[in-house]
């Protein structure tokens, strides 16, 4: 296995560890605001893209929050993106070539999430992500360890070297240039032992097929984290809206263990 230590990880990251004073992220909210009736706080990250993030991506945080009992969803947007909302986050976006999870934009998103998560303290915090939105959410987890409580990746290209060549043999450009991002497989050994991870893959997916996400699952298993590998049959890349990544979701809200480390304060 190639993980490297968490102390090796916020070395390489330094501006991801917790004094960062990145800007916060723009982003949609939805559920009850009051902290009291807030007993889950749900962060949702999009994939890559070319910078505008469809509406369908709001309306997926819209689901889970409504789906979930006491649930704040957020539609976080990622560093450079902007929404069919007309909001927008600062930074530069990266393209879509796997160069979108470093140092700097990892930092973005945990500070935003340590942001959202201070207001939410009692709040158990999941964190879901997409495609490339999944690669930096694994990534985030094992460089911050403690910042959320679980989180589910859907389609993730959680073996960044491997996953960037296939794609360039696919005949992709930009995928054959070397990237300074953090390849989530090696962000393993910094997993909290008791963070939980809900894996998904869409069994007709091309983009990430269902190999990248299998290693990173088996790598969370062998450290004794609680993971949940699925495929799903008959699915694509896009995940984000379907049902079984919510029913993933609102297992996790109802994990007991994440009720009891809810209280951590990251």
């Amino acid at each position: 296995m190639r993980w490297l230590s968490p102390l090796l990880l916020l070395a390489a990251a330094g501006c991801a560890t917790h004094g960062s004073s990145s800007p916060a992220l723009s982003a949609q909210s939805f559920g009850p605001d009051a902290a009291r009736d807030v007993r889950t706080l749900v962060l949702v990250l999009h994939g890559d893209g070319d910078g505008d993030v469809p509406a369908a991506f709001a309306d997926a945080a819209h689901a889970i929050a409504d789906a979930i009992p006491h649930a704040r969803a957020i539609a976080l947007l990622r560093p450079g993106y902007r929404d069919a909302a007309g909001n927008s986050s600062p930074g530069m976006r990266g393209g879509i070539g796997g160069d979108s999870y470093t140092a700097e934009r990892i930092a973005a998103v945990g500070d935003s999430i340590a942001q959202w998560r201070a207001r939410y303290p009692q709040a158990r915090t999941i964190l879901v992500g997409q495609s490339g939105g999944a690669a930096m959410a694994a990534a985030l987890t094992g460089i911050r360890p403690g910042l959320v409580d679980g989180v589910v990746l859907a389609g993730c290209p959680c073996m960044l070297p491997e996953w960037r060549k296939y794609r360039a043999k696919q005949g992709h450009g930009g995928f054959a240039t070397p990237v300074s991002s953090f390849d989530p497989l090696m962000t393993v050994g910094g997993v909290a032992p008791a963070t939980r991870v809900a894996l998904l893959v869409g069994s007709d997916d091309t983009d990430t097929p269902q190999r990248f996400s299998r290693a990173y699952a088996e790598a969370l298993a062998l450290r004794g984290i609680a993971t949940d590998y699925r495929v799903l049959p008959g699915r694509g890349h896009d995940l984000l809206g379907d049902p079984d990544l919510i029913d993933a979701v609102r297992r996790m809200s109802a994990d007991p263990v994440l009720q009891q480390n809810a209280k951590v304060t990251p």
